[in-house]
């Protein structure tokens, strides 16, 4: 291991794996990088780990939110484009930032109108999103400054990032040990590692937030999209389920034929794009395909591989080009995708849903894994 000098600048290099070694020409190694990505107003330091493949592709995460904020994938022709939105900056993730990257909790996506009732005692979230609770509250997983750890891996590299999350904290019950852990394998794949335990009954839901544009640049709308799934949670007018898990056939949500993403948004309810969660084909609790993504013009391909039960699909509708985000970019409308690997929205009030109660004595595990090719 060698350790890089300079004041604002530790750098991680883990060994080369044992193929490497034995081929030292032929295969690059892996490493992680440490350095400051900023200060917080409290003046406790924001990190930002750097992991790159034996491929040269790189992930970058800041332990702000535990957030993804470049992710540098292969073309066709082996150029490479960072494929995530997000900021240059830890001012821009400390403004006006719609979750770019970040790892959101205790409860992703919406709980209708901030109330849960759990062993008979009802809580009261934030209504940040009225007239419901959205990702966590006024300030979530992705407003704390999270614990990094740098992993000696094999075929990769990696960063494990923890946080303690005390009981009551944005009126959750519960003190809540997170870890999350981010490992880019020498085959193009980003996995996501989801573990939790608590001290009392709580509810807890946990996804990345990152927004995609295969391309790299421009809109999403010809990127075309296959989703393992023939049902869907239909929603609300404030995107609360209506409890009904519904068939996706003959509507506008089915994915099950390769689609482009703009091909039938003009047939949606909701003006503008999608916003609305699927049901992932197969047994929950087992790693399997929820979606495939291909741009046609950079060849880039991304597979969804999870453990979660459902999937939300986003296409930036909050997005009006009003935010600018890394070198300089003003982001429009259907900018990128996001594909959040989850449990339903709203389950605490649902008991037909896949449970999210985690009680003490159980370990909370999930996985979800992009995989990247370029055909």
């Amino acid at each position: 291991m060698s350790v890089a000098v300079g004041m604002a600048f530790a750098g991680i290099l883990f060994p080369p794996s044992a193929d490497a070694a034995k081929n030292p020409k032929d295969v690059r190694r892996a490493t992680v990088q440490v350095s400051e990505f900023g200060h917080l107003p409290d003046g406790s330091t924001v990190h930002l780990y750097t992991l790159a493949n034996a491929k040269g592709s790189v992930a970058k995460i800041i332990s702000f939110g535990a957030t993804l904020t470049e992710l540098w994938i292969p073309d066709r022709t082996g150029r490479k484009r960072d494929i995530v939105l997000g900021f240059d900056n830890l001012e821009g993730y400390l403004g006006k930032d719609p979750y770019f990257g970040a790892i959101v909790g205790r409860y992703g996506n919406r709980i209708a109108k901030g109330l849960f009732t759990l062993d008979g005692k009802q809580y009261s979230l934030a209504i940040n999103n009225p007239p419901n609770s959205l990702h966590g509250g006024t300030s979530g997983f992705d407003r704390k400054n999270w614990q990094g750890q740098p992993l000696e891996v094999e075929h990769g590299a990696a960063v494990k990032l923890t946080y303690h999350s005390a009981d009551e904290e944005e009126n959750y019950p519960g003190n809540l040990d997170v870890s999350v852990t981010y490992t880019l394998t020498d085959d193009n794949e980003l996995k996501i590692q989801y573990s939790a335990t608590t001290d009392k009954p709580t509810v807890l839901n946990l996804t990345n937030h990152s927004y995609f544009n295969l391309a790299g640049e421009g809109t999403i709308l010809n990127e075309i999209l296959y989703l393992n799934a023939d049902q869907y949670t239909p929603t609300d007018a404030t995107l609360i389920p209506t409890g009904v898990i519904a068939p996706v056939a003959g509507t506008p949500y089915d994915f099950r034929t390769p689609t482009a993403l703009g091909a039938r948004m003009n047939a949606l309810q909701k003006e503008g794009g999608y916003d609305i969660n699927y049901v992932v084909n197969g047994q929950p609790g087992t790693l399997r395909l929820a979606a495939r993504v291909k741009d046609p013009d950079s060849g880039r391909e991304m597979e969804v591989w999870t453990t979660q039960p459902g999937v939300q699909l986003y296409t930036s509708i909050g997005l009006d080009g009003s935010i600018v985000g890394k070198r300089g970019v003003a982001y429009p409308k259907s900018a990128a995708f996001c594909l959040e690997t989850q449990h339903y929205p709203d389950s605490p009030n649902r008991p037909n849903f896949p449970s999210t109660v985690l009680r003490p004595g159980q370990v909370y595990t999930e996985e979800t894994i992009y995989k990247f090719f370029a055909k």
